[in-house]
């Protein structure tokens, strides 16, 4: 796995070699939680009732979520040790191989119980792979980035949400409309897992071929890797560990709130035809991807800190009409719906693929990035369905689902504002030189906080 290409790498292969992964993480993430919504229950489930198979199911899909900071650990060890890009391909190979895999678990029905354990185990594996995907690809982005434009840069891995929901509502259309609904449910489900292969080679040959990092090669010349990058950043940056992450949630909250627990609430609940639910999503999956691009290369302008308060405070207006929207069952509203709560979600997401690893120092910049985004995902990913599902069963409103968001996007309205804007912040190893002078700060955590640059 050593590079073969030789020189700066053009800014299209940068920007397809970072977007190429997250664009399979999402795709892989998202026909899951979709097959979790739709037949999961009843294939791995299915002696639990209706909702309780569908909390069974979602509890598997959070199983990727709880693996991801272990995940972060693991490649972010590595990655700020070793280079970004080996770990960028160990981790597509490790994601995409237990997504193949997860298409052929066999059901229930087939070998009992052991479906759905083999279901959480390649799941944890997919998390793991996950873990250190993210974190890999906005470094190989920003750290290949001019330094007005990493935001800019940072949204290429960025726009990976909206082509990942893309070509997996598009396959499960393709499924529904060529074959009936218990052909689906009895194997259909299974071709879009299966053609993640073809994305996972598509992948690897785009990354073998570019080279490490100018920053992290620069660092690894100057002696500046430590032995444990997770000690390090713990003992360093504690607070802007802890902030980013409860800063964050609200981004990954808002995606799987609005694509996985949307579908399964207007499918199951409002019984509105799969059909048209999927086909709102790829409508508004180009309004996501613009907003991420867009919002991104504003905060090259503006900063990084106050786009992603104002997609706070956005969403904390939407957390109601996103609902009511969907309840009247008129396609154009549900596409308002849904087009304006994944344009809050570009609104933080785009400036976060820059400001996440901009607050911490290049020589744990992989483990600190990746494990923020982690561990952050754990509440916004994987739980915020499961809460939301559970909400909706036990209250049958959305209210409570709508102050959930609104409670996210205080957190994140909490957090965000202590942390250092970071636009015009040193992103190479001229920061470090810095180390010994700013240690009593670095020994409390507070370098990356509002007023100090990370």
């Amino acid at each position: 796995m050593t590079a073969v290409a030789t020189g700066a790498p053009s800014r299209g292969r940068i920007a397809v070699a970072s977007c190429i992964g997250t664009a399979i993480e999402f795709y892989d993430f998202y026909i899951y939680g979709t097959a979790a919504a739709l037949v999961f229950g009843k294939l791995f489930f299915p002696s639990f009732s209706a909702t309780a198979g569908t909390l069974a199911a979602l509890a598997t899909f959070a199983v990727g979520f709880i693996a991801r900071p272990l995940g972060a650990v693991v490649f972010g060890h590595f990655g700020d040790r070793l280079g970004r890009k080996r770990m960028l391909i160990v981790s597509l190979l490790l994601m995409g191989l237990s997504t193949v895999l997860i298409g052929c678990v066999p059901s229930y029905a087939s070998i009992g119980v052991a479906a759905p354990v083999l279901l959480a185990v390649l799941r944890f594996l997919q998390g793991i792979g996950l873990g250190g995907e993210w974190g890999g690809a906005v470094l190989l982005a920003t750290e290949y980035a001019p330094s007005r434009s990493r935001g800019l840069y940072s949204a290429f891995p960025q726009i990976g949400p909206a082509i990942g929901l893309v070509l997996g509502n598009v396959l499960y259309l393709v499924m529904g409309s060529v074959m009936s609904p218990a052909a689906f449910v009895s194997w259909g489900w299974r071709i879009p897992f299966w053609a993640s292969a073809v994305l996972l080679v598509i992948g690897y040959y785009i990354r073998i071929r570019i080279a490490e990092t100018p920053v992290f090669r620069a660092a690894l010349d100057a002696g500046q890797r430590v032995r444990v990058p997770f000690v390090e950043v713990w003992r360093r940056q504690p607070g802007v560990l802890v902030l980013a992450t409860l800063g964050f949630v609200l981004a990954i909250m808002l995606f799987y709130v609005i694509t996985t627990f949307c579908l399964s609430y207007a499918t199951g609940t409002l019984h509105i035809d799969k059909t048209t639910m999927l086909i709102e999503e790829i409508v508004a999956a180009p309004v996501m991807a613009a907003s991420t691009l867009g919002f991104a290369a504003l905060s090259d302008r503006v900063g990084r800190r106050p786009v992603c308060i104002a997609a706070a405070v956005l969403s904390a207006v939407w957390a109601f009409p996103l609902f009511w929207l969907m309840q009247t069952h008129r396609p154009l509203l549900i596409g308002v719906a849904m087009v304006v709560g994944l344009l809050c979600f570009g609104l933080i997401y785009g400036p976060l693929g820059a400001w996440c690893p901009e607050l911490f120092r290049v020589r744990y910049r992989y483990t600190g990035a990746s494990f923020v985004y982690g561990v952050a995902g754990i509440v916004g990913g994987g739980i915020s369905p499961l809460v939301a599902t559970d909400i909706l069963a036990g209250t049958h409103s959305t209210t409570g689902i709508s102050w959930y968001i609104i409670g996210i996007a205080v957190l994140s309205l909490v957090c965000l504002p202590f942390l250092a804007e970071t636009r015009t912040a040193d992103y190479s190893d001229g920061l470090l030189a810095r180390e010994h002078r700013d240690a009593p700060a670095l020994a409390r955590g507070q370098l990356g906080f509002r007023g100090r640059t990370a």
